[in-house]
């Protein structure tokens, strides 16, 4: 009987242990107290898997995972290690961010590694599906479960990598109805890998060769979805100079049956703004400088200061004067309609708008305002504010601003800028 343990249990691996929990009996850990808690009360606050989803998968005991005979599936989840030391399949789903310098931080995957290496047995998986540069899995991960288990790779456990596909806030692209990239450390090891993602993943699986073929496609995807970015991005402030309205020129260029239909905006969260940094450091570690891929990441991350920028340009053309003057910034979260606010550049955004004295009111109802002061030192409301503004910026286009009127907010003179559109 497969018995699968899902270390670390946020937007990527919250969603996967409840679709495992479908099938398997399945233990979901996580060093957060908090969480573990709110997760058995039946709550997701991050919003990805609902009440009655979760609640239908739950289990108040550890499922039968001490039990050799037992075959209950459902979700205990955990944050003591022991009650994960009965599986045999260890899904490893924590955070790979960057530092302030912009390089890899692999120090939760490490930890999490040691973890599997306190309880891993003779002929168990670990399959790692956190977002890493090629070759991560074997030189970096697997060194460690090997040292602290005192067992050997390949001989008494073997690996995977599956690469999670999680786009936050998407509720028709759900983990089960994305393929799967599944792979190995051996080709029986990728048969069992596979087999186990291909029983609960409606959409299929495809079996890349080696894992290091899978961690390279995983990392692609998002640079690729970067580079596009701020090629559009790039067109708009080449646009705004010629006095040109960048989206009506996408609309019109988007009749050609292959042209791409991305838009202008800010590519912050926690893969696309991230993941472009671990195959550019892979690439220099091996000689060779990234110039598309790095300059894609510096136009982007401009353009935060850019966006400020041009909202000052239209007040002060205005003759409305940026001191003092009262703005609202619409949207703090990384995206629209959800509460993910991991490396959002709308930070970008209020940064440059604090340097000319504005005093700015920012309202999201998608976002946690102690999440938001604990992990940016800013203050949010989520109801709408009362009162007249000089400016509105509608930074993030949550479904619920559509229905605002925004005339209603703005002073005789007041000036609505959305990024979007």
């Amino acid at each position: 009987m497969k018995k699968i343990a899902v270390i670390g249990l946020g937007y990527v691996g919250l969603p996967l242990a409840r679709l495992f929990a479908t099938k398997y009996p399945v233990v979901g850990f996580d060093i957060d107290k908090k969480r573990i808690s709110e997760l058995m009360r039946g709550h997701d606050h991050t919003l990805e898997v609902d009440d009655a989803s979760l609640q239908s998968v739950l289990c108040s005991c550890h499922c039968g995972l001490n039990s050799q005979s037992s075959n209950k599936t459902g979700l205990f989840c955990s944050d003591n290690l022991d009650d994960i030391a009965g599986c045999n399949y260890y899904v490893v789903t924590v955070p790979t961010p960057v530092d302030r310098n912009n390089c890899p931080d692999l120090t939760l995957l490490y930890k999490a590694s040691e973890m599997v290496g306190r309880v891993i047995k003779k002929g168990d998986i670990v399959i790692y599906e956190s977002t890493v540069y090629p070759g991560a899995t074997e030189e970096d991960c697997i060194p460690v479960v090997e040292k602290v288990s005192g067992l050997k790779f390949n001989e008494d456990f073997f690996a995977g990598y599956s690469p999670e596909r999680i786009n936050p806030g998407d509720k028709q692209h759900t983990v089960e109805n994305i393929t799967k990239i599944t792979s190995g450390s051996t080709p029986e090891a990728a048969v069992w890998v596979n087999d186990l993602y291909a029983s609960v993943i409606s959409a299929g699986t495809y079996l890349a060769p080696t894992m290091r073929v899978a961690e390279a496609a995983k990392v692609i995807e998002n640079s690729q979805r970067d580079i596009n970015i701020a090629f559009v991005n790039e067109l708009k402030k080449i646009f705004d100079r010629l006095d040109i309205d960048t989206n009506m020129v996408l609309k019109a260029a988007a009749t050609k049956w292959n042209f791409l239909p991305f838009k202008p905006g800010l590519a912050g969260g926690h893969c696309i703004s991230v993941d472009p940094y671990y195959l550019a450091q892979k690439a220099q570690q091996q000689g060779y400088y990234p110039e598309i891929i790095l300059a894609g990441r510096r136009l982007n991350n401009s353009m935060g200061e850019y966006v400020a920028t041009q909202l000052v340009k239209k007040m002060i053309q205005g003759d409305i004067r940026v001191k003092n003057s009262a703005i609202l910034v619409m949207g703090i979260t990384f995206k629209e309609n959800c509460p993910d606010i991991r490396n959002t550049k709308v930070i970008d955004v209020l940064n440059t708008l604090k340097e000319y004295g504005p005093n700015i009111t920012i309202y999201d109802p998608w976002a946690d305002p102690k999440e938001v002061k604990r992990e940016y030192d800013v203050d949010i409301t989520t109801e709408l504010p009362c009162g007249k503004f000089d400016a509105i910026l509608i930074v993030v286009v949550h479904k619920i601003f559509e229905s605002i009127d925004y005339s209603s907010l703005l002073k005789e003179n007041g000036i609505c800028y959305n990024l979007k559109n």
